[in-house]
């Protein structure tokens, strides 16, 4: 008895479908590995068995039922339908995800990005697909993991990191997918975001080396003098009151220190998370100066302020990091500010990022230290000048370190943990902003901080 012929596919449904299927059963079992939940991967694997049942029928015996071009546009109508969801389920996982095809092993020009998800085109800003590998990705541990996947038919892993001003780490799975008839090898590639444990881990391995390195000078000074009040000063009035004078200033710089520290930890954790909410930077910068207006009376330094009308500068970003930024710039401008003299502070409505960059003192150094990846739109401008000690140029790609200062401004009469622009950098950075200074010895420092007015949409999307 023959066996009945198969119907043709002309439309190429059934094909797409079986691809559907594979490839949603490689993303469940991807998901797995990373944790997904099993609501996520049964969703996934039923649209899956829903692509392949479809595909069992559109290869039917030709005798079972004919073939009318309205059951093929019905076809074609459930195969799109499979599609989206296809695509929608993809665009809904939280992990880039990447499918690569290619033909021939060591053909770079061969390896293409035939599907991205939402997160992916997010991270590695693809506009669309196919497009070449190499031009989104050229991480040589990435490319040999795809290599290993592709021709080597096995599982492969490695970390990868972004090479943005905000940087992220994953780790990233490789993983082959089934042969097909177009003779294309294909290769799942999976990015799962550790950024906030490896900023934990580091965070945490920085804190205690500074803590441990910046603690040890006030902490032996005040055993040193505990030592001596227990001692031949135990019944030196005279001496008690200033050695206990010295103790609490001590005291007071550990308190200021363990401040720090834990806030710019809090800061590094999160640099890679978009602020939320608007902040108006004249509001802002009123209540620094309200605050720092005793500190600078003490010294009969004048705060003068140049600010815009309620509402005329506002921006994205957190309300409190934005404080934090005006008030640590302006503090450190009234440490170094000479007796009597005057610090300015400024902000501007936005306006262009080229506009608002315009030098201040002229023939002095100048250094961007802080620049987005997206440096276009409307920034609003803050900008700090001091009339004291200035800087030479060779320091001012340093001035954002960690407790970098400047040898000959150390003194006790201007006290600080040197973590202060430290933590602007890295609150600039999340903001997607720019941090510029200019400084000569002799003429004072200019500290120039530029916010968007609104984030960038792939800032807002993470």
């Amino acid at each position: 008895m023959p066996h009945p012929e198969t119907r043709p596919d002309p439309t190429g449904a059934a094909t797409l479908a079986l691809r559907v299927a594979a490839a949603l059963m490689v993303v469940a079992g991807v998901w797995a590995w990373a944790g997904r939940g099993a609501t996520e991967i049964a969703a996934i694997l039923l649209v899956g068995a829903a692509a392949a049942a479809f595909a069992a029928r559109r290869f039917r015996p030709s005798g079972v039922r004919p073939s009318t071009e309205a059951a093929d546009q019905r076809v074609r109508d459930a195969v799109e339908q499979v599609e989206t969801r296809f695509s929608a389920l993809l665009d809904a996982a939280p992990d880039p995800l990447l499918v690569v095809t290619a033909r021939e092993p060591d053909d770079l020009s061969g390896l293409r990005i035939e599907r991205a998800n939402a997160a992916a085109r997010s991270l590695f800003r693809i506009p669309a697909t196919p497009v070449l590998l190499v031009s989104v990705l050229r991480d040589p541990e990435v490319l040999s993991a795809v290599d290993e996947a592709l021709f080597g038919g096995v599982e492969a892993r490695c970390a990868f990191t972004s090479g943005a001003s905000q940087e992220r780490s994953f780790q990233t799975l490789a993983r082959p997918l089934e042969p097909e008839d177009d003779r294309l090898r294909r290769a799942v590639l999976l990015f799962r975001d550790e950024t906030d444990l490896r900023r934990a881990e580091r965070t945490r391995a920085d804190f205690l080396a500074n803590a441990s390195h910046e603690l040890r000078t006030p902490l032996a000074s005040l055993a040193g003098f505990i030592e001596t009040l227990l001692g031949h000063a135990r019944d030196d009035r005279e001496a008690q009151d200033r050695f206990l004078g010295i103790m609490k200033n001590q005291a007071e710089r550990m308190g200021r220190l363990i401040d720090d520290l834990l806030s710019l930890s809090r800061i590094e954790l999160n640099e890679h998370v978009a602020p939320q909410g608007r902040t108006d930077l004249a509001h802002a910068a009123a209540d620094v100066v309200d605050a720092l207006g005793p500190q600078a009376a003490r010294r009969g330094v004048r705060i003068e302020v140049d600010l815009p009308a309620a509402g005329e500068a506002v921006v994205s970003g957190d309300r409190d990091q934005l404080v934090q930024v005006i008030q640590n710039l302006t503090d450190n401008a009234v440490k170094y500010a000479p007796d009597g003299g005057v610090v300015r502070l400024e902000v501007r409505a936005p306006s262009g990022r080229e506009a608002a960059l315009v030098p201040v003192l002229e023939d002095a150094a100048r250094l961007t230290l802080v620049t987005p990846d997206s440096p276009s739109g409307r920034f609003a401008m803050i900008q700090v000048r001091d009339e004291g000690p200035g800087l030479a140029r060779e320091h001012l790609p340093r001035l954002a370190e960690r407790f970098y200062r400047v040898e000959g401004q150390k003194s006790g009469e201007r006290p600080g943990t040197g973590l202060g622009l430290s933590i602007v950098k890295h609150i600039i950075n999340r903001h997607q902003g720019v941090l510029c200074v200019e400084s000569a010895p002799g003429r004072g420092t200019v500290f120039t901080v530029l916010i968007p007015e609104r984030l960038p949409v792939t800032e807002l999307s993470q």
